[in-house]
């Protein structure tokens, strides 16, 4: 599979707008979702692939992240045994109240990514209002952020992968087609298991 998003636009995003975007496919998304059978549990493959962003990409966090109609869901999940300034768990207890791999929608990046269809790079989120008020950058310290869609057989987007530093970075373009190849590699191996494959 290339990475050739259907339905992508390049619209510039509205530097207005600081919570999650109106998502008029969250309904279609969910019930795909459930479809596939991802998106709600742990899933090791899902980790691998994470740990495998964060290591190429240099960031203390990495995440293969399915959006669902109310929280966020990281199904794969890195972060570095002395990650920031603080955890990525302490700061989804301090947003929502519990411990665990789900974050509100209006907390982090992603939701953007799915709205937009294509990959999102923020090199420094302070240099964007819209990004600087998101409430990551003050619980966990976040400064960096790219991240791209992951989309199904029939153009449908499931999610994002994504890679978070607590500093700014000069992703450029090796940054985009690492975090592009990476949603590529979750897209193949979503169609090989529904597909019946390994």
């Amino acid at each position: 599979m290339t990475y050739d998003p259907p339905g992508s636009s390049a619209d510039p995003i509205d530097s207005r707008f600081v919570g999650a975007p109106y998502d008029p496919a969250a309904v279609a998304r969910v019930q795909r979702l459930r479809a596939l059978g991802i998106g709600t549990t742990p899933d090791a493959e899902f980790n691998k692939i994470a740990a495998k962003i964060a290591h190429a990409a240099g960031t203390p966090y990495a995440m293969v992240n399915f959006v669902l109609d109310t929280h966020q869901y990281f199904a794969g999940l890195y972060e570095a045994p002395s990650a920031g300034t603080g955890t990525l768990e302490a700061a989804q207890a301090a947003a929502q109240g519990s411990v665990g791999r789900t974050m509100d929608l209006d907390h982090g990046f992603c939701p953007h990514v799915v709205d937009i269809k294509h990959a999102l790079v923020l090199d420094d989120v302070c240099a964007w209002p819209r990004f600087a008020g998101n409430p990551v950058v003050d619980e966990l310290g976040i400064r960096s952020y790219i991240g791209a869609p992951v989309f199904d057989r029939a153009g449908v987007v499931l999610g994002t992968v994504c890679a978070v530093s607590t500093r700014t970075s000069a992703w450029g373009s090796p940054g985009v087609e690492l975090i592009k190849s990476m949603a590529v590699e979750v897209m193949d191996l979503i169609n090989r298991r529904e597909l019946g494959g390994s």
